[in-house]
This record gives structure tokens, sequence and C-alpha cells, in this order.
């Protein structure tokens, strides 16, 4: 055994261990017995602190990590109820039977709180009831998701620059511009999109839903990369002029700039960056298509969070940067370190580069030191450049499995590959 294969090993026994151990069981207690669905609120001590809100990403979040689960440990006891549980509720209790699409936010008991169409919420609907057809069988998944999709196509395609509408009413109608988020597109939610459809295809095996993927592939690799830096713009205008980044009601950090931040600036995710070149690379593989032109773009997404966002001295990857300059948000959150981890590991294995091997290795020790709490089995939700806790719940309507259970499922299986699957 080589020393490279050698620590690729040790790293893989590692990653599985924790999935297997402490992810995997930790979420079993999400299932909300009293009203369905599932309870998302938990403390650094794994005890629930209750869930008076249920929003309608972090319910899909869920459903698709059940969905998932299944699929990677069919053997395992429990995963498709689990599935089935979040899908019964998804149906019952946000689905719009008058306008179509799924409303952005109920109370606890499912009744009515928040009927908005949010299309990067719909956009997880479409993620967790393709996936969940395609772990289980049971049509409704494809169907709903399909729906969604049709619906996306029909009330929120922009005909005249591209991509989508993001923020509408319940009946489809733009929301207003500024901080309800009319009037602007952003990287987020079109790469959500993108990896939504691209479970969609997966699932369906429909031209239509290929042919819309690949649209959105062009269109984020042509459109929201800045060419000269190489990393992702977070937003735009209508018509894609990147524009500095606000705070957006439902989804953008309205939880910490509020509704109108003292200084929009210019900047970037480390996190979303190296999110999108994994993202992308499994639409081109999924969709069938030529990798080869937008490998240029998927290398210089790596190569600015190389240089720029990864902590070589404290461990980690910091929040946000300045698009052309240094980090400017040092504070290590939990889901960009978990995306970097299936993205540099993505990278090293398309490219063979290995700064980004190094650079997984760096993020994953700095999680299993701070983020990971052992014996619960969950990471803390942010920490400071130096580790020590800034809020250490592990549980809350942004944060479940979604993020760290997928980066474990997706690292232990990148990890096997590379070890040629004698795992």
């Amino acid at each position: 055994m080589t020393t490279g294969t050698a620590r690729i090993s040790g790293l893989y026994d590692e990653v599985k261990a924790h999935l297997e151990g402490g992810i995997i069981p930790f979420w079993t207690r999400a299932k909300d017995e009293a009203y369905g669905g599932f309870l998302t609120n938990f403390d650094d001590l794994g005890d629930d602190t209750g869930t008076p809100e249920k929003y309608v990403n972090t319910q899909c979040r869920l459903t698709w990590w059940f969905s998932r689960l299944h699929r990677a440990y069919p053997e395992l006891p429990g995963t498709a109820e689990l599935a089935r549980w979040g899908v019964d509720f998804l149906l019952g209790a946000f689905w719009d039977a008058e306008h179509g699409g799924f409303t952005w936010k109920t109370n606890r008991d499912g009744s009515p709180l928040d009927p908005a169409k949010i299309v990067y919420g719909e956009s997880f609907c479409i993620y967790a009831l393709a996936e969940y057809t395609r772990a289980t069988g049971d049509p409704r998944g494809l169907e709903y998701a399909a729906k969604t999709f049709d619906l996306l196509q029909q009330h929120c395609a922009d005909t005249r620059y591209g991509g989508y509408y993001e923020n509408v009413l319940d009946d489809w109608r733009p929301e207003e511009p500024g901080f309800a988020g009319g009037d602007r597109k952003g990287l987020d939610t079109h790469m959500h999109l993108m990896e939504s459809f691209t479970t969609l295809y997966a699932a369906s095996g429909l031209d239509m839903h290929r042919r819309k993927l690949l649209q959105l592939i062009d269109l984020i690799a042509t459109r929201m990369i800045d060419p000269t830096s190489g990393c992702g713009l977070n937003q735009f205008d209508l018509a894609f002029t990147p524009i500095p980044a606000i705070a957006i009601k439902r989804t953008w950090n309205a939880e910490r700039m509020g509704e109108t931040p003292a200084t929009p600036t210019e900047t970037t995710s480390y996190g979303h960056n190296v999110e999108l070149m994994w993202l992308m690379r499994h639409a081109l593989e999924t969709a069938g298509a030529d990798m080869t032109p937008y490998q240029p773009a998927m290398r210089c997404l790596l190569d600015h969070a190389v240089t720029h966002g990864v902590d070589w001295e404290h461990g980690g990857i910091y929040r946000d940067g300045l698009r052309t300059g240094g980090p400017l948000v040092l504070e290590k959150e939990f889901w960009q370190h978990s995306e970097t981890l299936v993205g540099f590991l993505s990278g090293y294995d398309l490219f063979n580069e290995p700064r980004y091997l190094d650079a997984f290795e760096t993020i994953w020790r700095f999680v299993r030191q701070y983020m990971v709490i052992d014996g619960v089995g969950e990471w803390r939700t942010l920490l400071a450049r130096d580790g020590s806790p800034l809020d250490a719940n592990i549980g809350n309507p942004w944060k479940v499995s979604y993020h760290t259970g997928r980066a474990m499922i997706e690292c232990k299986e990148r990890l096997e590959g590379l070890l040629g699957g004698t795992k």
C-alpha cells in the first residue's frame, strides 16, 4: 500500500465511521409523531428545542435525506418509511391545491403560515420528490416533482433573459423589488435548480428535463461566474448584470443582515463556489454531456477557494470573501465545510491536483476537531475562526442532515472510488 493510498484509506475509515456511527443514527429522532413531517431544532446535546414553524425547504431536505439514505443503505430498516412520512406531510400541508406548487412555511401542525412560492423552495421539492421515487418506486414523488417543474416553466421561466424569476406570490405573481427579491436573480437559487433538475432527469429520463438542465448549466457557467477572478457572483438584476448582494426576505442572509444591510458588498461564497463545481460535474455526468467545455470554469472555482477561502493556518474554510481579494468573513459555518469536502474531493478525482486533496484534509481535520460533537453525532452550526463555538446548536430551520449527511455519503463513495472500490 503506497503512502497516498494509505492516506486516502485512513480518511475513508474516518468518514465512514462518522456517517454510520454519528449522523445516520442522530436524525432518526427528527420524526414528528404528533403532527407529521419532521422536527428540525436541536441543541448541542441533541435535545429537541421546539419546532414551532416548518419550512418547505427543510422538510424537503429531510425527506431527501431518508430517500438518499435508503439508496445508499438499502439494508437499513425504516428509511423508506421515514421518506414516505415526509412526502405525506409535504403533499398534505404544503401543496397548493388551487394554484399548484408548494407554499413556503406552515405552523408545526401543518396549518398555513406563509403561502408564497419561493423558487429556492420549489427546487428542493423537485429534488426531494424525485429522489424519493428513485429510492422507493412510489410514483407520487415523480408525479409531483414533474408537476412542479412544469409550473416553473409556465410561471417563472424568464423567456427574455433566461433563467428563472425567484420570488413570487401564492398565485405566481412576482414579488415586490428590493428586500422581497422580485427584481433579482441569484447563483444560489439557480445552482439548486440545476441540482434538482439533475435528480429529476435521473428519475424520469425525459428529454425535456435534460434540455432544461443543460440550459441551466450553460447559463450558470457563462453568466454567473466571474471570468476574471474565477469565482461565482452572488446576485444579479433580471438581465444578469452583477450587482452587490443584499439580504432577501426569505432566503438570503435576512436573519443576519436584516432588510437593509448598511453596505452591500461584491462578495463571493467559497462554499457555493466549490459546491457548484461538484454539482455541475454531477449534472453533466447525469446528462451524459461533454464536460470538457466546463472544466476551466470548474477548475477556477476550486483554485479561487484554495487560494482565498481555505484557512491553512487554523483549518477549515472561511464563510465569505471579496470577489477580487481575500476573505471578508472569517467565521466557519457548517454547510460550507460540508460542500467543500465533497467539491475538493471531486476536484482531486477529476484533475489529479494534490492541493485539492490537501484542502479536503485540512477542512476535514477542522470539522472533526471542532464541529462534530462526539457522542451526539452531528455538527455545530457556526464557529469562530479558531474553532470556538458561536452557535453550538446542531439543528435549526436551515440546518438538518442535507449538507452534513450528504457530504459524508458523497465523500465515502468518492474515497472508495479513489481506492478502486476495494473497501
